[in-house]
C-alpha cells in the first residue's frame, strides 16, 4: 500500500501521525517530513494508514495503491 501527502493542502494538524506514527512521520512544525513523495507502508500498518488519512481534516492524504 502506498499513500501521497498534498504539501500544499497539509497544515500540520498531525491527526495522521496520532493513528499510524510508524507511516506518517512528522517534522519539528508537525507536518509530514515527506510531503512530496509517495511513502511505502509498512506491512501491518495498512488500517493505521487508513485511519491516519481518514482523520486528515483537510484530505491531504490519498491512496495511490493497495
Amino acid at each position: 500500500m502506498r499513500v501521497k501527502i498534498d504539501g500544499e493542502h497539509c497544515t500540520g494538524h498531525g491527526r495522521c501521525a496520532k493513528y499510524a506514527p510508524n507511516v506518517f512521520i512528522l517534522d519539528d512544525d508537525g507536518y509530514n517530513a515527506d510531503r512530496s513523495n509517495e511513502i511505502d507502508v509498512p506491512a501491518g500498518e495498512e488500517e493505521n494508514a487508513k485511519r491516519g488519512m481518514k482523520s486528515c481534516p483537510e484530505r491531504a492524504i490519498t491512496l495511490v495503491a493497495e
